[in-house]
C-alpha cells in the first residue's frame, strides 16, 4: 500500500466516524502500525496546511478526530443556523473544575466540595456531554463516578487532562483577611 493511500484511508475513517477514534482502532482499521499512524496523521495535517484546508486532525488523549479549524466556526454556525452555544453558569464551571481536577469523582464528592446539592448541575453537564459516567465505586451503595469527556477536551482546547493549568498554591490564594484588610490596617 502506498503512503498516499494510507493517508487517504486514515482521512476516510476519521471523516466517516465524526467522533474521536482511538489510536488502536484507527491503526487496525487503516492497516498501519501505531508508530506509523502518528507520522501519517502528521503528514495529513501537513497536506491540509499546504492546501489551506479548513480541516485538521486533532489529538484528544489517545484518539484522533477530524475537525474544522476554529476560525471557520462562525461561518459553520451561520450556514447551519445554529444558535450560539450557551455559556456555562458559575455553578457548572465550578462543578466541571472539581470533576476535571479530581476525576473520577462521585456526586457526593462534588457536593461535599461545593457545599450544595449538585444534581441539576451534574445532569446539565452530562446532557452537554462534558462529563460522563466512569463506572461505580466498589463500596456500599455502589455510587456512580464521573469523569470528563473528549468533548470537554475539545471545548477547552486541550489535548489531554494533563494539559489543565496547575491549581494555584495556597500562598497565591487570597484569604478573608486580605480582602477585609487589604493594606494591613
Amino acid at each position: 500500500m502506498q503512503l498516499d493511500e494510507k493517508i487517504s484511508i486514515i482521512e476516510a475513517v476519521l471523516f466517516a466516524s465524526g467522533e474521536p477514534v482511538d489510536f488502536d482502532r484507527l491503526s487496525v482499521g487503516a492497516g498501519v502500525e501505531i508508530s506509523d499512524l502518528h507520522k501519517l496523521v502528521t503528514q495529513l495535517n501537513s497536506n491540509y496546511s499546504e492546501h489551506s484546508s479548513a480541516l485538521e486532525v486533532i489529538k484528544l488523549e489517545d484518539s484522533y478526530q477530524l475537525v474544522t479549524k476554529e476560525q471557520f466556526a462562525p461561518y459553520i454556525r451561520a450556514a447551519l443556523e445554529q444558535k450560539r452555544t450557551a455559556t456555562l453558569s458559575p455553578a457548572a464551571m465550578e462543578t466541571l473544575t472539581i470533576v476535571a481536577y479530581n476525576q473520577p469523582v462521585t456526586r457526593s464528592f462534588v457536593e461535599d466540595v461545593r457545599g450544595v446539592d449538585s444534581s441539576g448541575v451534574i445532569t446539565n453537564l452530562l446532557e452537554k456531554e462534558l462529563i460522563e459516567e466512569a463506572g461505580r465505586l466498589d463500596v456500599p451503595g455502589r455510587p456512580v463516578t464521573f469523569k470528563t469527556t473528549a468533548n470537554f477536551l475539545r471545548c477547552f482546547g486541550l489535548a489531554s487532562i494533563a494539559d489543565l493549568p496547575p491549581l494555584p498554591s495556597d500562598n497565591s490564594q487570597l484569604t478573608f483577611d486580605d480582602v477585609s484588610n487589604p493594606e494591613g490596617e
